[in-house]
């Protein structure tokens, strides 16, 4: 899951080619932090709080998607001088392990692995941790690709026009990715 396309590789893509590999990396390390936090979470009960109380993972799903939309704009604004005079920055490390909260694709790959990889009688805190690092240490050679692709993709996008496409592109891939959890 951590290699296929999905909202942290498309974020990640677009940052490697708006930014540059250096100025993603504390996206970069957001995502490959947070998201074995977030896997531990679960894996430690939250995933019986949000089936108790289903109202709160309604709420956690609209806000999910309020806050893609928003990464989506930033993408898709990404590069332009805005009329503060200011430009577009990379998600920093807080921005990018909170995202994992919300990320769609990120709670069906953390709910799939606790529901297959942990058992009925066994020591649920070692196997949660050892889910959580194997995550962990996946996630950074995936995550490196992605970016990397999009440090690659930034040579042949020299113009405003060619910057301007792609980043409509990646967003539109990103709120593309949003049709799954609206008919959930």
């Amino acid at each position: 899951m951590g290699i296929t396309p999905g909202p942290n590789n498309v974020m990640l893509t677009a940052s490697g080619v708006n930014f540059g590999f250096r100025r993603s990396v504390p996206h970069m390390l957001g995502i490959a932090l947070g998201f074995p936090v977030m896997v531990t979470a679960i894996g430690l009960g939250l995933g019986g709080v949000f089936e108790a109380y289903p109202l709160i993972h309604e709420i956690l799903k609209y806000f999910g998607i309020a806050y893609l939309l928003w990464l989506a704009w930033k993408i898709a604004t990404a590069g332009r001088t805005e009329d503060t005079g200011t430009k577009a920055q990379p998600l920093n490390f807080l921005q990018a392990a909170g995202f994992q909260w919300v990320n769609p694709k990120g709670w069906v790959a953390a709910m799939g692995a606790i529901a297959t990889y942990t058992t009925l009688h066994g020591d649920v805190v070692q196997e949660v941790f050892l889910i959580a690092v194997v995550f962990g240490l996946v996630t950074i050679p995936c995550i490196t690709v992605w970016t990397l692709f999009g440090t690659a993709i930034r040579r042949l996008l020299r113009s405003d026009r060619a910057r301007t496409l792609f980043n409509g592109s990646m967003a539109t891939l990103l709120v593309a990715s949003l049709v799954p959890i609206l008919f959930s």
